[in-house]
């Protein structure tokens, strides 16, 4: 299991109020659910976007709105 990387406070709480440890776990939601967390903004989910993709993964919806 791949580490989230390192964010800004209010997205680590977010994530981790979630229960999103992982990157795994991250590409099982889309990027409209992830982005909905109070505390993550465009900057953090590019930074995210760019976690999953360097391990291969991806938001469910990445297909679709690439």
């Amino acid at each position: 299991m791949t580490p989230l990387p390192k964010c800004s406070a209010p997205a680590e709480r977010a994530l981790r109020a979630a229960y999103i440890d992982t990157l795994e776990q991250l590409a099982t939601y889309t990027k409209r659910e992830i982005a909905a967390l109070h505390g993550v903004g465009p900057s953090v989910l590019r930074i995210l976007e760019t976690a999953l993709h360097e391990q291969g993964l991806r938001f469910t919806d990445s297909e679709i709105n690439s």
